[in-house]
């Protein structure tokens, strides 16, 4: 943990951005320097100048992967030239979820590749992978997950500015997605609730200690490297795990207490402009139905038009590379076509692209009346034991076993909870003030049962989110962080549940007085449970290497995508991870000549730190923190030192500085 000293350097540096130690030093530094001194050291620093020269050339080369990363709207709104040589090249994909289907448009849109030329090879006879959203006639609607989004998923944004919406003619799935979030802003009313159904008044508060702050401080500032194979529990102690900032930390995002510390830091330092969103759901925005229809089918449209090729019921199982000199080709690969094995041969102009682990790989289904258990379907594609192959031919190629080997460390289950009439609904509306079938926002992100054995949580996203659904039901989305733990009114472990006990768990934290619960769960709802093994495994501590580069060092056609690849600062369990890997992949083997915008930089902009600083201390000035011993004393000279100036005014913008304030 950090030591005092530690803290309050770390605060003082906040709180003075900078700029005040600088005007310090530089002054100091006036006041005893000696004319001998300064002509030594500006003799030495004209030999330094005479080798420097400044110029800007070279800032948009491409790095050894054949990409370059960008910001601002120049870039953003430039199309780049067809790649030389792209109509003797052909693409195989394999996978067809949001990765995937993203590297197949970035060969569409700006390889220029035809389409005829772009195969896609998917074990299952559907498209979309995690990002699914079905009705099952036999068991009722069916949604494993959901995909929270904001603004700067600069990626995503920049595919689906031009995938035509498949609703409204003349428009992108963007300007469908920003006019309704325009409309209909998303946020909660009730994030979290006790004792079966009571607000817990979480307020916006997020209840951390000074201690629990400065921890979170240094996790921020600390290296990757020295990260590598650490827990959040290694970095973190209860003055964080009993915090409000917890509780909505890790049923937001799904991290335990044993995931990845250096993923928890990448989150932070990712998402910091959001801080102040967190407690609300403020920061989130929302598709209009499920992920599958909102995302998934539009983009699938594009690639039918545009002539590529879906290859459904075929298992990729391994890649055949010949590797000589660090030089790695991809020469074959062997599948499964209906079950019948089948191999396709790869020349350098042959690229391949992998999918490489799956969180919902190897889903259980269960339904109203069985658990997702014993002889539960499951549905596998195989892309663990793909990974596996691909990984013994070369240690550029990662290491699969350490997300996959533990599943006690990576499952969660999931259930769709569908209401048949509206005895259920004055429950949810005493809690998420809002009406469930209004078609607009209701719970606003998910509403935390806080003292859940199961540590369930529940949503309701805006009705219907299908679009055929039937607009008399509404389709509650549950989930349990705890799944061997058993339940406060149903006394198992939620992993052996059916779902009519798991939505009789439910029915119970929302308050439906016990007597009624048995009947209501029967009658009144039908709910489909879904176990992941796998659902968090791209959470689990890993080092360098692990998870291989998108393009392996060597390889000259070959590259993977998706959550368990590498890619510099962004983050897992997000849309944008995906495509941007897909993009970074494409433009990377393609030779595509267009910079691949960088992850929203945030992290470097003072406003951001200093805002989020003080939002994290529910409000309180890093200057009105009481420091250790001396540093105390450096309040009072380092305002001096600003006032007058912008800083003082970026201070006062932000709260650090406030009105009255007397040291």
């Amino acid at each position: 943990m950090a030591s005092k000293k530690s803290i309050g350097i770390g605060v003082a540096a906040v709180a003075a951005a900078g700029a005040g130690v600088a005007a310090i030093a530089a002054k100091n530094y006036k006041k005893a320097g000696k004319n001998a001194e300064k002509k030594l050291e500006q003799k030495a620093v004209s030999a330094e100048t005479n080798e420097y020269r400044n110029t800007e050339r070279g800032k948009d080369a491409k790095n050894s992967k054949g990409i370059y990363y960008t910001n601002g709207n120049y870039e953003a709104f430039a199309r780049p030239k067809k790649p030389e040589g792209v109509e003797e090249k052909n693409a195989y994909i394999v996978g067809s979820g949001l990765a995937a289907l993203a590297a197949a448009c970035f060969l569409v849109r700006d390889g220029q590749m035809p389409g005829s030329h772009i195969h896609i090879l998917e074990a299952m006879d559907i498209a979309g992978g995690a990002c699914d959203g079905i009705y099952d006639a036999t068991r009722g609607y069916v949604m494993r997950g959901g995909r929270e989004m904001e603004n700067h998923f600069e990626c995503l944004w920049d595919l689906f500015h031009s995938i035509p919406s498949i609703e409204t003619p003349g428009v992108s799935v963007l300007d469908e997605y920003y006019w309704l979030n325009k409309e209909d802003p998303n946020y909660s009313l009730c994030r979290a609730t006790e004792k079966r159904g009571q607000d817990a008044h979480t307020d916006g508060k997020f209840n951390l200690s000074q201690k629990g702050c400065m921890e979170i401080m240094k996790l921020f500032m600390m290296k990757d490297e020295d990260l590598y194979d650490k827990t959040i529990e290694d970095v973190f102690d209860e003055e964080v795990f009993d915090s409000t900032f917890w509780l909505y930390w890790r049923t937001m995002f799904a991290f335990e207490n044993w995931h990845s510390a250096l993923e928890m830091k990448l989150y932070f330092q990712r998402f910091i402009h959001h801080i102040g969103g967190l407690p609300d759901f403020s920061a989130l925005k929302f598709t209009k139905y499920n992920q599958y229809e909102s995302l998934i089918l539009p983009m699938q449209k594009y690639l039918e038009e545009a002539g590529v090729d879906f290859r459904f019921n075929t298992e990729v199982t391994n890649v055949i590379f010949e590797i000589k000199d660090n030089k790695k080709v991809a020469k074959a690969i062997e599948c499964k076509v209906k079950g019948v094995e089948q191999g396709i041969t790869l020349t350098e102009n042959d690229l391949v692209f992998v999918t490489n682990g799956s969180c919902t790989e190897g889903t259980i289904y269960g339904d109203q009346n069985h658990a997702p258990n014993g002889d539960a379907e499951v549905r596998t594609s195989g892309c663990w034991s793909l990974w596996k192959n691909i990984a013994k031919q070369d240690e550029a190629f990662g290491h699969p076993e350490k997300f996959c080997s533990d599943v006690t460390k990576t499952n969660w289950e999931s259930a769709t909870v569908t209401t048949l009439d509206d005895k259920i609904l004055p429950y949810i509306k005493n809690i998420c003030k809002r009406d469930p079938k209004s078609g607009k926002v209701v719970t606003g992100g998910i509403v935390t049962c806080q003292d859940s054995g199961w540590l369930m949580s529940w949503t309701i996203n805006r009705q219907g989110q299908f679009k055929d659904q039937d607009k008399d039901k509404v389709c509650v989305w549950v989930y349990g962080l705890f799944t061997d733990v058993p339940g406060d009114f149903v006394k198992k472990p939620m992993k052996e549940c059916t779902g009519k006990e798991i939505t009789e768990e439910w029915l119970y934290h929302l308050g439906v007085p016990t007597e009624q619960i048995p009947e209501l769960a029967e009658n009144s709802a039908v709910c489909v449970p879904t176990m992941m093994p796998y659902i968090t495994a791209f959470f689990m501590p890993r080092t360098k290497g692990d998870r291989p580069d998108v393009i392996p060092d060597g390889c000259v056609n070959f590259a993977f995508l998706g959550q368990f690849a590498e890619t510099p600062r962004d983050t897992v369990f997000t849309t944008e991870y995906s495509v941007r890997t897909a993009m970074e992949a494409v433009y990377g083997l393609l030779g595509v000549d267009r910079g691949v915008p960088e992850v929203w930089g945030s992290v470097y902009d003072i406003r951001e730190l200093l805002d989020s600083t003080v939002k994290l201390m529910d409000g309180k000035s890093p200057l009105e923190i009481r420091l250790p011993g001396p540093l105390n004393a450096l309040k009072k000279p380092l305002l001096r030192v600003v006032k007058g100036t912008v800083v003082e005014k970026v201070l006062k913008d932000h709260d650090v500085i406030k009105e009255g304030m007397l040291f």
